[in-house]
């Protein structure tokens, strides 16, 4: 080994472009941002959807609706849900931790229960919201149906 063989290992040494460091350079001058104009100065920031003074698309579009920032948004849940896992779990009490052990929601999940279908057994329900048939129907079967 000599000093004249040295060399660095294979990737370690990037060669980037040095920018603005005279004619010799072949990037002196403009710095490769070409003559004049916008981008061609400091500073310069590209807004989010502009399309060079063309009218940009979001603008072109027609708007229509409305996103309710403050909506609440429920896992509906049917009677004949709740009667179908009462039924093969042989249970009396259905809240949301029987739903998630189910795999209907995760524990995360808001559960509002809508009066579909045919409740037979008293179940005590226990949910975030009920539809007023659907408290009607749990009640007419002897249950309970509590709000969380």
């Amino acid at each position: 080994m000599k000093l004249h063989t040295l060399k660095p290992a294979e990737g370690s040494v990037k060669t980037r472009k040095r920018i603005g460091r005279g004619p010799g350079s072949g990037m002196g001058g403009t710095s490769t941002r070409g003559h004049k104009g916008a981008k061609a100065r400091s500073g310069y920031s590209k807004k989010i959807g502009f399309e060079g003074g063309q009218m940009p698309l979001q603008r072109r579009l027609p708007k229509h609706g409305f996103k309710n920032i403050n909506r609440v948004e429920y896992k509906a849940i049917n009677l004949v849900v709740l009667q179908t896992l009462a039924e093969q779990k042989n249970l009396e009490k259905i809240g949301i931790s029987e739903l998630v052990e189910a795999g209907f929601i995760n524990n995360k999940t808001l559960v509002k229960i809508l009066g579909v279908g045919e409740l037979k057994s008293k179940l005590n329900v226990e949910a975030h919201a009920f539809s007023a048939s659907a408290k009607a129907a749990i009640e007419a079967a002897g249950g309970t149906a509590v709000k969380l």
